[in-house]
């Protein structure tokens, strides 16, 4: 896989003080939505217990595959989803709270944005972490519950029913206020554009690769994380 390049050149950009720039490549679109629909499910499935549940393992692969991918993503994908794009200094995260934010910070993920992400991120891989240790007691058990203790089962299913889910829930909701504050305060939408994928900036920015090669490095990248929650699954069989 080829490393991206984004030198910026005259032919880039125009002259005019607003520049339409693609950000957001398809396959961090395609994770943002599926990621979004498949943390719905989890929720929804939970909630109807019984035989749903075997859905809820489902879903719960899903989004570990999904997680997985993002990990990777983060590190070869698009200039605008590497997580080196938008990990902030803690030092530059108060000037942007303090109102003294540059027009870079809101390109991409704004610091805010960044919290929201990782913070979101880091609780659904809890989540789905804790969840292959879980045992309901009943009819289903995560496929790794047989190599920790009765204790560590106990503490993993509790952590996933009685807390995990409630915090995921807090963070989506979150999340969700942040977009309508942007939408509604600072009339800034942020949907389109993890739709469409382009952004329109004010000041001349490097765009993210999104082009064949590239999603088909996205696909590859998916394949692999999707047979490793395979294997992983496996281990409880």
């Amino acid at each position: 896989m080829g490393v991206p390049h984004f030198a910026i050149t005259p032919c880039h950009f125009s002259m005019q003080n607003k520049h339409t720039v693609r950000i957001w490549d398809l396959p961090t679109r395609l994770f943002h939505w599926l990621l979004a629909v498949c943390t719905i499910a989890l929720v929804i499935s939970a909630k109807i217990g019984g035989n749903a549940m075997l859905w809820h393992f489902r879903f719960g692969y899903a989004v570990l595959a999904l997680l997985l991918f993002r990990l990777v993503w983060g590190l070869v994908g698009g200039y605008w989803s590497r997580f080196a794009a938008f990990l902030y200094s803690p030092a530059r995260m108060l000037r942007y709270l303090r109102g003294q934010g540059t027009p870079e910070d809101g390109v991409g993920h704004s610091p805010l944005g960044a919290l929201s992400v990782f913070g979101l991120l880091a609780m659904l891989a809890l989540q789905v972490g804790t969840g292959l240790f879980s045992d309901d007691e009943i009819a289903f058990a995560g496929p790794l519950t047989r190599f920790v203790s009765g204790d560590g089962v106990s503490l993993a299913t509790s952590l996933h029913k009685d807390v995990g889910q409630y915090l995921v829930m807090t963070l989506v909701a979150l999340h969700l206020l942040a977009i309508a504050f942007y939408s509604v305060v600072k009339k800034l939408s942020l949907v389109p554009a993890m739709i469409t994928g382009n952004k329109t900036v004010t000041m001349p920015v490097a765009p993210s690769r999104d082009d064949t090669v590239s999603r088909l490095s996205a696909l590859v990248i998916f394949l692999l994380c999707s047979a490793v929650v395979a294997w992983i699954v496996s281990l409880g069989t």
